[in-house]
């Protein structure tokens, strides 16, 4: 296994089995990011996309509060220049660049950039008393790292625009309504939930899995035919791993495919 990078206080990492999860840990400020922590994490998701035995991460934050309430808007300004602020290390587009599946816990606050990261992220589940918002615009700015750009494409463009023009938070329960969060769960109960969809999502090929992730990465910005040209390149390139031959015989024998990721 290689070496975890050296992570601040912030920001915390765990491994366990096939699972990774990482955990912004700012709980008095919401869980807001700073440049530094911008900078771990994208230092942390090149170490998830190259170790081998990861196969889903989870992402959450600290406490009950929030999953987090984006950038911490009193550091801002150490981003420089507006120049520098276009060309940051943008944490929200690290998650986005994590190859393997990525499911956000969510409690409390999901708000600017801490929503960016969930809608970067591929499942979204919540507790009921989750808010959803992108309050950038009562700031004098709109969302710089996805809100504008995801949020039309998981719910309807009026839903959407209705949240980036107002800035106004929605509930868990309009969240789901709306497409935003996939389920809703108790939180006496959230912790198993997500730790048991990524048990099933880790035990499957995860060569497939990758692929199917990127291939619904694809269908948001192609044509259909092309798509569906392409998912059946993938879907013949699975056929030559080491993975599909093991689910062939594990079919025909009548046992748990142990997959390995070759």
């Amino acid at each position: 296994m290689r070496s975890v990078p050296v992570l601040p206080d912030e920001l915390l990492y765990a491994h366990d089995g096939a699972v990774a999860t990482i955990t912004l840990n700012r709980p008095e400020k919401l869980n807001t990011m700073t440049p530094a922590m911008g900078k771990a994490l994208m230092q942390l998701v090149t170490y998830i996309n190259n170790e081998e035995s990861i196969r889903v991460v989870i992402l959450t934050g600290t406490g009950k509060k929030a999953f987090s309430a984006g950038s911490d808007v009193k550091v801002l300004d150490e981003y420089g220049s507006n120049w520098q602020l276009r060309n940051r290390i943008d944490y929200a587009r690290g998650i986005w660049k994590i190859r393997k599946p990525v499911i956000s816990k969510i409690r409390g606050y999901c708000i600017g950039g801490g929503l960016e990261m969930a809608l970067m992220s591929d499942i979204r589940y919540a507790t009921p008393d989750s808010k959803f918002g992108a309050g950038e615009i009562k700031l004098g700015w709109h969302g710089g790292a996805g809100n504008t750009q995801l949020l039309p494409r998981v719910m309807s463009s009026g839903r959407a625009l209705e949240m980036l023009l107002t800035g106004d938070m929605v509930s868990a329960n309009e969240a789901q309504n709306w497409g935003l969060v996939d389920r809703i769960f108790d939180d006496s109960e959230i912790d198993a939930k997500v730790a048991d969809l990524a048990s099933r999502i880790a035990g499957n090929a995860p060569i497939a899995a990758e692929l199917a992730k990127h291939l619904v990465r694809v269908s948001m910005s192609t044509a259909v035919d092309i798509g569906l040209q392409y998912e059946n390149d993938t879907f013949a390139y699975c056929f030559t791993t080491e993975d599909s031959d093991e689910g062939r015989a594990a079919f025909a024998e009548k046992r748990t495919p142990q997959f390995k990721g070759r």
